[in-house]
């Protein structure tokens, strides 16, 4: 019996939440993920998994041996990647993500050109809103927006961008522009579902804050989409600075309640903060880190 790919076949059962499950991201068969489980429960003489119709769940012995085999195949990962080099000069596979349009604006052209500069490097981009977690889903790297909850990774702040509400001149040579949150209630709003705020929004900070409730006339579910409704005279939106720069400086968006604007939130480059540092993400955070902060420098950040 191969004892590390036994293991390996037993951490991705548990992972996956079935034999089947392990089957199918390993690439095996099910039989044999089935009969590699039962090699390691009759060597060990325990029973690991107790499996069911509807789940898989480990017993007290499982779960302890589980861990101490996640260790172990966290080791002999390590010690493939420095016998490949990955320690020595930044060569292998990196994955990174980050939100969608800060990705697509910022953060693919700057690893387009780190590509070109370590050519021994390949790079998988994964961009969504939707916070991933780096040790589960095996990610090197993530930019994101706001405060971070994880405090055991390494982080990198790269800047603030600020949360704006904008329309176009002819909406509001139509409708006015606002001059206070509380006048929000007379206008229509393009409302991004995919934003935390996107059933409020908040203005102010401390003691001086005002919440305003919404009652959307567009709703949408991409950034893109809201701001190319607000372009198109449906409303007055909230969105992020960068997401919406380019429309300021080509005129099609005003800015307004600046006055208001809640405070800025940070951008930080992370990784998570285990082990030894592979070159190939060392290469990575040492390149980006300046000119993903100068992106944002220069690129909507700061308040226009």
């Amino acid at each position: 019996m191969d004892r590390i790919e036994a293991m390996r076949v037993l951490v991705a059962a548990v992972d996956g939440g079935s034999l089947s499950a392990a089957g199918r991201a390993l690439g095996m068969p099910l039989a044999t993920v089935s009969r590699k489980v039962s090699e390691l429960e009759t060597l060990l003489n325990a029973r690991l998994l107790i499996r069911t119709t509807r789940r898989l769940a480990e017993t007290d012995a499982g779960r302890v041996y589980i861990a101490s085999c996640r260790r172990i195949l966290e080791d002999v990962e390590e010690a493939e990647r420095t016998a490949a080099g990955e320690y020595t000069e930044p060569r292998g596979e990196l994955i990174v993500t980050a939100p969608i349009v800060l990705g697509r604006l910022h953060v693919a052209p700057v690893a387009a050109e780190f590509l070109r500069t370590y050519p021994e490097v390949q790079l998988r981009l994964v961009l969504g809103d939707r916070q991933l977690n780096l040790q589960e889903e095996h990610i090197d790297a993530a930019v994101r927006i706001g405060e971070l909850q994880d405090s055991s990774a390494v982080v990198t702040r790269l800047g603030v961008v600020h949360m704006v509400v904008c329309g176009s001149l002819s909406y509001m040579a139509d409708r006015g522009m606002p001059r206070h949150p509380r006048e929000l209630s007379r206008h229509d709003l393009v409302v991004f579902s995919g934003l935390a705020t996107a059933n409020a929004w908040r203005f102010g900070s401390g003691k001086e804050t005002y919440t305003a409730a919404l009652r959307p006339r567009f709703t949408v579910n991409t950034a893109e989409a809201a701001i190319d409704g607000a372009i198109a005279g449906a409303g007055l939106t909230r969105v992020l600075s960068y997401q919406v720069q380019s429309a300021f400086e080509a005129g099609k968006l005003v800015r307004v309640l600046r006055a208001y604007e809640p405070p800025p939130l940070p951008v930080n480059l992370l990784y998570a903060g285990r082990g030894r540092l592979p070159q190939k993400l060392r290469a990575f955070m040492d390149f980006v880190s300046p000119r993903l902060r100068a992106r944002l420098q220069a690129g909507g950040s700061r308040p226009r």
